[in-house]
């Protein structure tokens, strides 16, 4: 089939790359324009519109899919289908109807679970055990539309959002392609996604990553490793931001207060609503990511709370 593939950020790197070494012909590739990075803010292109420059495949890089330019030239290139993975704009009624099997989206949860933008970061911050990805048709709706097919995947204790949606875009590549080449033979069938089961996974947004020391132990464990690597979990330090990596809980350890510390000689424990939980690595304002133990060291043992 004729494709056109929408995606921006490194996640869809790996369905691009699948898509390119299938069967079907990939015409033009639609990414989100070139944006600031780094200390200097120089304009720079997307992990996708990268790719497609260095392969040579045609980029389409409007501010809005509904740019009329945008619009003409998709209806030019008459795909049979659209591969979208995490593009990062709606899909106006006008692109959708173009073209003939519609647009495919790869999505990261089982749904109807986790609608949204940020699935696998509500998935792991929810204390989920499985996830997944799946293949279904765009509609107006937000993710609401029938499905092609799902892929499931075990949270490991120690995945963090980066980490698991990484494994779930690899492997998330060959459930795409493998929708379309069914598409294609005409052997696949979209169908409704269940009403019951709903959730819904929002961008996260700062507070959100605010670590909540009065929660239990397993839960401000799973807010952070869903926080890594963005938004970044956070906590406060002397009235300073304090960055926290992934945290270990110690069930076998003497119960802390609630933000309290306690500075071993090899690490840092922080109390919570159950039981200690053991912090990995720290980022201060200003400095680089460092163990946490060597953090506590400079500290010369004044700081006895965290989220004050």
């Amino acid at each position: 089939m004729r494709l056109l593939f929408a995606g921006t950020p490194e996640t869809a790197v790996p369905s691009l790359q699948a898509l390119l070494s299938s069967r079907h012909d990939v015409v033009a590739v639609l990414a989100r324009p070139d944006a600031p990075s780094g200390r200097g803010r120089k304009l720079t292109p997307s992990p996708v519109a990268a790719l497609a420059r260095d392969v040579g495949i045609e980029l389409l890089t409007p501010r809005t899919p509904r740019d009329p330019a945008f619009l003409g030239r998709l209806r030019e290139l008459a795909p049979d289908a659209c591969a979208v993975v995490a593009y990062g704009a709606l899909i106006p009624p006008e692109a959708l109807a173009v073209p003939q099997h519609g647009w495919v989206n790869l999505h990261f949860s089982v749904l109807p679970a986790w609608r949204g933008a940020a699935p696998v970061q509500r998935a792991i911050m929810a204390g989920d055990d499985v996830t997944g990805a799946t293949a279904f048709r765009l509609v107006e709706e937000l993710d609401a539309g029938p499905v092609f097919g799902v892929m499931t995947a075990t949270i490991r204790p120690d995945d963090t959002a980066g980490s698991l949606l990484d494994r779930l875009a690899v492997d998330g590549a060959g459930l795409l392609v493998t929708t379309l080449d069914g598409l294609e033979d005409g052997v696949l069938e979209a169908r409704p996604q269940p009403s019951d089961g709903v959730s819904h996974a929002p961008k996260l947004t700062v507070e959100d990553a605010a670590v909540r020391w009065e929660r239990p132990a397993a839960a401000v464990d799973a807010q952070i490793r869903g926080c890594t690597p963005a938004p970044g979990a956070w906590t406060t330090a002397a009235g300073a931001r304090l960055k926290v990596g992934p945290a270990r809980p110690l069930p076998d350890e003497p119960a802390l207060a609630p933000g309290d510390v306690r500075i071993t000689k090899s690490e840092v424990r922080v109390g919570t609503g159950t039981v200690p939980v053991a912090l990995t690595q720290v980022q201060a304002q200003g400095k680089p990511w460092m163990a946490a133990a060597d953090w506590a060291r400079g500290l010369h043992g004044d700081l006895v709370r965290l989220g004050e």
